[in-house]
């Protein structure tokens, strides 16, 4: 029993390992309501490497005419003066040259649930239902599993650029947290109950840019 659990246990880590690289190598750009972007590190208004590779791909896309919208996410830690959110606000404007009116934030998330669980909420208040979520390759598969969880049609447009996927010791952190990440929604966060947040669009003050 113990040998047989053990083997099942490499078998679903193997395969989902290889779900993880399969998906995180696939574009699937189209025409959709919103491009959502993924939060990450950042430094008191400064994105990190990771958020800029991010950034600058959603920025792409939203430029090449893909969505009406660009949605970007995350909370802050204890003592950050701004959030992911608010970083990546201020970023696609001033870099990117994206219309604040075409920016729509979620600015409370404190982990990928959490943040789609918002962006559904921010969906519900828009009208909207297709978007195109921009992270890093080794993301991919859990935030389309969790998009499509919370009804949101999905497909994943990573960026290629992230130093967590294209530097070696990174890139096999970041599996192993994303495969921590699945088990954990997949056996104790996972809730299908039909109670959702509501959006409070926060004021275009609140990014300090």
């Amino acid at each position: 029993m113990t040998l047989a659990f053990a083997l099942g246990a490499c078998t679903l880590t193997a395969y989902t390992t290889l779900r993880i690289w399969q998906v995180g190598q696939q574009d699937g750009r189209r025409n959709v309501d919103a491009i959502v972007v993924l939060g990450t590190a950042q430094y008191n208004g400064r994105p990190s490497a990771a958020l800029a590779a991010r950034l600058d791909h959603a920025i792409d896309l939203y430029n090449a005419g893909y969505a009406r919208y660009l949605i970007t996410t995350g909370g802050n830690l204890p003592g950050d003066r701004t959030t992911e959110a608010e970083t990546g606000y201020c970023y696609a404007v001033k870099q990117g040259g994206v219309p604040p009116s075409a920016i729509l934030m979620e600015n409370t998330g404190r982990d990928t649930l959490e943040s789609i669980q918002h962006v559904r909420a921010i969906f519900d208040a828009y009208g909207l239902h297709t978007a195109l979520f921009v992270s890093d390759r080794s993301h991919m598969l859990r935030i389309l599993r969790l998009a499509q969880d919370q009804g949101i049609e999905a497909w994943a447009s990573p960026t290629t650029t992230s130093p967590d996927d294209n530097d070696q010791d990174l890139a096999y952190k970041s599996i192993a947290h994303e495969l921590g990440g699945l088990g954990l929604y997949a056996f104790v966060e996972e809730d299908p109950g039909p109670a959702r947040p509501t959006y409070a669009a926060p004021s275009v003050s609140t990014a300090r840019c």
